[in-house]
């Protein structure tokens, strides 16, 4: 469930780097290093904790001395009040260290309990909440990975993920005067044979059973190189299921148009719905039987949770 330990380590050094540049000006005019002191991570408002870890991982970067505590693991549900961690050791290394791991606490915490909020809505029906690739240019995996702790599903991590044929690659190629058959077919045809298999393919055994999700799985499993096609209308969509897709994104469309597509596409192919998401419609989104709702707001737009670091009178 961690993401790479490698790509953390880059982080980390990045963003402290950024953060002390010349180092803590202020920390070395006023405190000695040899004052010792205790802080604790403390939660301001509810929500799903996410990046302890990780915030251990920068307070022990900045000095291995640093004797850090977890008192709380990622995916638990925290309130005003709550204690995340306590970091014992030089006063003078934990304030050099509080401001990046608390921004990767908070930015992870707010992504993990945005996502549970979604989750929480759509509780009940057959449906499974993911991401996008509308991510913090170098924090992805990091970003993903509080998704996965707030109970949502990861779509592509990257380009290199699945085929999703996108409505700027139909503009594009129908200037050719191809088809969405012919483009589908050319998809499939020039796709590397070690492809990874499709995250939503994935995603089919965490569905409940039916029979017309029995009938989906029969009908990916038998392909090697799955497709996703994004339409933006139920004509395109049974295009895109005539042309053999085995994924369809139904692309910013409204509830009734969404329904009809679902009907229509009859099982013969897994259905996604992309695009104006929000707290306010996604559980009339899953009413509509497709069996993803992939949301951008998860991590392009979310609030911070309220995390702080306070120290132990004393």
């Amino acid at each position: 469930m961690s993401p790479d330990r490698h790509r953390i380590e880059e982080v980390i050094e990045r963003a402290l780097a950024e953060d002390l540049g010349q180092g803590d000006v202020t920390t070395a005019a006023l405190i000695s290093v040899h004052q010792r002191g205790v802080g604790f991570i403390v939660i301001k408002e509810e929500g799903i904790l996410a990046g302890t870890g990780l915030a251990k991982q920068v307070f022990q970067r900045v000095d291995p001395q640093l004797e850090v505590e977890l008192l709380l693991e990622d995916g638990a549900r925290v309130k005003p009040g709550s204690k995340a961690a306590r970091v014992t050791g030089s006063f003078a290394s934990i304030l050099k260290g509080e401001r990046v791991a608390l921004n990767f606490l908070q930015r992870l915490s707010g992504i993990a309990s945005e996502t549970s909020r979604y989750v929480e809505s759509v509780r009940g029906l057959p449906v499974r909440i993911m991401d996008t690739r509308k991510t913090t240019p170098g924090l992805r995996s990091l970003e993903k990975y509080a998704v996965r702790v707030g109970g949502g599903r990861n779509h592509r991590m990257n380009l290199g993920e699945g085929i999703l044929i996108k409505d700027n690659h139909l503009a594009a190629l129908r200037k050719q005067g191809l088809s969405i058959k012919e483009i589908v077919a050319r998809a499939r045809q020039n796709a590397p044979p070690s492809l990874p298999e499709s995250p939503s393919l994935s995603l089919l055994e965490s569905l409940p059973s039916s029979l017309r999700g029995a009938k989906r799985r029969s009908n990916l499993q038998a392909r090697q190189i799955q497709v996703e096609v994004e339409v933006g209308t139920v004509q395109e969509a049974l295009e895109a299921v005539e042309a053999g897709a085995d994924i369809v994104m139904l692309d910013n469309m409204d509830i009734e148009n969404m329904r009809e597509a679902v009907k229509s596409i009859q099982g013969r192919a897994l259905v996604e719905a992309s695009g104006g998401i929000t707290l306010d419609n996604v559980r009339a989104v899953a009413e509509t039987g497709v069996d993803f709702i992939s949301i951008g707001a998860l991590t392009h737009s979310v609030r911070a949770l309220d995390i702080s670091l306070e120290f132990e009178n004393g």
